[in-house]
């Protein structure tokens, strides 16, 4: 059975201090990722469109505003240019989704409150072993991941629905945008799912090495984190 001073001598190796600094990264990150899961929600900016055009001869190119107009759709706001200004309709403050879009936002929503648990979850280190963290964290990170996932592959079966007809034109229909284009919000929710992946390994890796490092029989101090406290007898 190790003493308390050999205990807390293991935790002043090189690894140790590699694996706090690389735990703070991942904090870090945790939090960075937490904030791209808000703009990512709120952001009317999935997909973005321009006019349409139709060449009819010999007059040349005309524009139907019936069928297309400037402007860009998420979640929970559709947002069309009417006299040089952007006026959107939707309200994230009621948590209503435009209706085609209504189980994306559900798997995005999760993903955020997921998210929020896991950074919350970050205040669980002075209360609980770093190891039991950094799993409860992971595993809330991985489904994160996958409710984001599950989200991002159902938005674009709504795209046949009249608001985005509206926008993208008559050849719109699920899964094909017709004269849209992906905007920057859409991208940001599909690197947030390689983000999340990432940081739920991450955690896995960090809280196992955690567990390696603490001898058999060691037991963390009742009043939260630290290095020197004792051995419960083998």
């Amino acid at each position: 059975m190790l003493a308390a001073r050999e205990a807390a001598a293991l935790y002043q190796t090189d690894f140790v201090r590699n694996a706090r600094a690389v735990g703070a990264l991942w904090a870090g990150c945790t939090l960075c990722f937490g904030v791209l899961e808000v703009v990512v929600l709120i952001q009317p900016a999935w997909v973005q469109t321009a006019p349409l055009t139709y060449q009819l001869p010999p007059s040349g190119v005309l524009f139907d505003p019936s069928v297309s107009a400037v402007g860009s759709f998420g979640l929970y706001q559709v947002c069309k240019e009417r006299d040089g200004t952007l006026q959107c309709e939707g309200s994230l403050v009621t948590l209503t989704p435009i209706p085609s879009f209504k189980a994306a936002a559900v798997f995005v929503l999760m993903a955020l409150v997921l998210v929020m648990g896991s950074v919350a979850s970050l205040g669980l280190f002075w209360v609980c072993s770093p190891g039991t963290v950094y799993k409860v964290c992971a595993w809330q990170q991985l489904s994160a991941a996958t409710c984001q996932a599950l989200g991002c592959l159902v938005f674009p079966d709504g795209w046949g629905a009249p608001e985005v007809r509206a926008l993208c034109g008559p050849r719109a229909r699920s899964y094909t945008l017709g004269a849209c284009t992906i905007h920057w919000a859409f991208t940001l929710a599909l690197l947030g799912i390689a983000d999340a992946l990432v940081l739920a390994t991450l955690a896995f890796v960090l809280g196992n090495r955690q567990d390696a490092l603490l001898p058999a029989g060691y037991a963390p101090p009742s009043g939260g984190r630290g290095v020197t406290s004792t051995l419960t007898p083998d």
